[in-house]
């Protein structure tokens, strides 16, 4: 009866290699345990030594060997082989182990992504493909099984990074007495149908992201503050030093037509004043008599309005020298030259033109 109870794990990989493994320290504590097997059936069994054994502290506590068929025989005796400590009879395709997933690929449309691999070569129907992720803001896994060889999953979000693993299990009890999955295929992290290097990747490029967008804010407001700072030293120093024109454009005549030559220019410019001055301009004439004393002047005063007179009589007949002249007559025999005339002035008058 003991000898059925005694636990062993047995695990068949991919239906090409058997490992059987058992309690080496805790079954046979004072004894290294010897193990066989046979895939034959009938009572002609062939017997078959490990070729390749497994130790727990030199101590055998399995065997690895080749798989040969579908039922198989094991045996664990004694040292010496006297003695059979363990024997089963066993399925072997009922502890098959698969193989991880190959040639794994991702097909992304919008937010759906589709994950394949090949078809192993045998047992296919009692197969699963089972798809895992999560976010780098999840803790547990989300996971999704489909007939092998392809699963679909839908609702990713394309601002996050996921990381994805499959592998194939195992049917149970249809096909399986355990529940033998294969290895996780390599972890992957894909963000909107991208393959990352990892979901690090997506922090850093946020965080380049970040960086060039503040120098870009940080320059376009140092620019602004040049610009402010530039206006205002213009106009403080146009306050301070204002601006000096140039009379190149105030005298465009002297520095074009004269290169410079103030003397020819001035000669010029009174020489066109001349030419357009008006022919004939009404003087005015204002005579201011001052008298010490009027009885002395009497005689004076009425030569002085019969001039006056003369000049008013000369000013009605359009004659303008003559009125000038009448304008300018003094009372005295001082003579003053004014522009080749002969104009007679006393002490007692002055005359503005």
């Amino acid at each position: 009866g003991w000898k059925d109870a005694i636990n062993t794990t047995i695990i068949n990989f991919n239906n090409e290699k058997m490992q059987i493994t058992w309690a080496a320290r805790e079954l046979f504590p004072s004894e290294n345990v010897s193990f066989s097997y046979t895939f034959d059936e009938g009572k002609h069994k062939v017997w078959k030594p490990c070729p390749t054994y497994l130790l727990d502290q030199d101590y055998n506590s399995g065997c690895l060997f080749k798989t040969e068929g579908p039922t198989l025989a094991i045996s664990i005796r004694s040292s010496n082989g006297s003695e059979e400590l363990f024997s089963k009879r066993l399925k072997s395709d009922f502890y098959i182990k698969p193989n991880r997933p190959e040639n794994v690929t991702f097909f992304w449309k919008e937010d759906i992504v589709t994950v394949s691999c090949n078809k192993p070569e045998r047992a296919v129907k009692c197969l699963r493909l089972e798809l895992q992720y999560k976010s780098k803001f999840d803790k547990d896994w989300q996971s999704r099984t489909s007939k092998c060889c392809s699963v679909g999953e839908q609702g990713f979000d394309p601002r996050k990074c996921y990381s994805f693993r499959v592998r194939l299990k195992r049917l149970v009890p249809y096909c399986n007495v355990v529940n033998y999955s294969s290895d996780w295929e390599a972890e992957t992290f894909w963000m909107n149908g991208t393959l990352l290097d990892s979901c690090d990747d997506d922090i850093k490029s946020q965080s380049n992201t970040v960086i060039f967008l503040s120098c870009f804010l940080a320059v376009l407001l140092m620019i602004l503050i040049l610009l402010i700072l530039l206006c205002k030293w213009q106009r403080l120093q146009k306050s301070v030093m204002p601006a000096i024109p140039d009379p190149k454009y105030v005298f465009a005549d002297l520095f074009n037509d004269h290169n410079g030559n103030f003397q020819e220019w001035i000669d010029e410019t009174a020489h066109t004043m001349v030419q357009t001055k008006p022919e004939y301009e009404e003087p005015e004439c204002i005579i201011e008599v001052e008298s010490q004393q009027e009885d002395e002047k009497n005689s004076d005063k009425q030569s002085s309005q019969e001039k006056i007179f003369n000049f008013s009589r000369a000013a009605e007949n359009n004659d303008p020298k003559a009125a000038q002249i009448a304008c300018l007559m003094p009372t005295s025999n001082t003579i003053a030259s004014f522009a080749g005339f002969q104009i007679l002035m006393n002490n007692d008058m002055y005359v503005m033109l």
